[in-house]
């Protein structure tokens, strides 16, 4: 069930409840999830909240989009090593503790060579998004992470649609591309004298850099975020195939 009154965003709580089905075999390979119309009218929800959980999923390999067809469950792919980033919010909150995503900074920028080079767009190209948000648990910063996205005139930024701003949702809801798919790159770093300062941490400490690159249908760069996870409050663990054990 989704409740509407807590303070999870519907759509994450969404993302769950249709991950869960996959993970469950409820919805198996090759199989078409119900459309963007039947789960908005199943849960009563817009249409807009349906298709930023879809991206969600879609950001984590675990359905993709045929055009003119639909969303069809992905097949699991037992050789690669997937990271659950992602899911740590939820383990927080799992564990009893307050936590919280903070907007640090939301604007439009002018592009320069490097953001268009990224984006594969030409010197035409003035404009972006940008994003910066924080995440702690128990008033301890733990990760730090900027993003860009295409910047579309007719999606303004709405300061209530930004309590949890992951890359493809803010892709979803303020521009008009369709996030398809994302390629991530995990690295050690050490920390920038501006990221430390956001962390509570030394400058140079040693972090978890994951660089994030979403691309719409035609497989065209539409998002980038580069975020940093604190080396002395993160481990990676990797699970293979819908079929999670906790």
């Amino acid at each position: 069930m989704i409740d509407k009154s807590s303070v999870i965003p519907i759509y994450y709580q969404l993302f769950k409840l249709l991950e869960e089905q996959i993970r469950r075999g409820d919805l198996k390979p090759g199989e078409a999830i119900p459309t963007e119309h039947e789960i908005s009218s199943h849960f009563e929800i817009s249409r807009m909240t349906v298709r930023r959980a879809i991206a969600e999923l879609v950001s984590a390999g675990m359905v993709y989009a045929q055009q003119g067809r639909g969303t069809f469950v992905a097949t699991p792919k037992l050789d690669n090593i997937v990271f659950e980033l992602n899911d740590f919010n939820q383990e927080i909150k799992q564990r009893g503790l307050n936590y919280k995503t903070t907007l640090l900074e939301a604007k439009i920028i002018r592009a320069d060579k490097e953001l268009r080079d990224k984006f594969e767009l030409g010197e035409d190209y003035k404009r972006f998004l940008y994003f910066r948000t924080v995440f702690s648990a128990e008033d301890e910063r733990l990760s730090y992470e900027v993003k860009y996205t295409i910047y579309s005139k007719s999606k303004p930024i709405l300061e209530s649609e930004l309590k949890d701003p992951s890359l493809p949702g803010l892709i979803a809801t303020h521009t008009e591309y369709v996030p398809m798919s994302a390629k991530k790159v995990l690295q050690v770093a050490a920390c920038t004298e501006e990221e430390a300062s956001i962390l509570g941490i030394a400058s140079n400490s040693p972090v978890f850099l994951i660089e994030q690159t979403v691309y719409d249908q035609d497989l065209k760069p539409v998002g980038w975020s580069k975020a940093v996870y604190r080396g002395d409050r993160y481990k990676l663990t990797s699970y293979d195939g819908w079929y999670k054990k906790d």
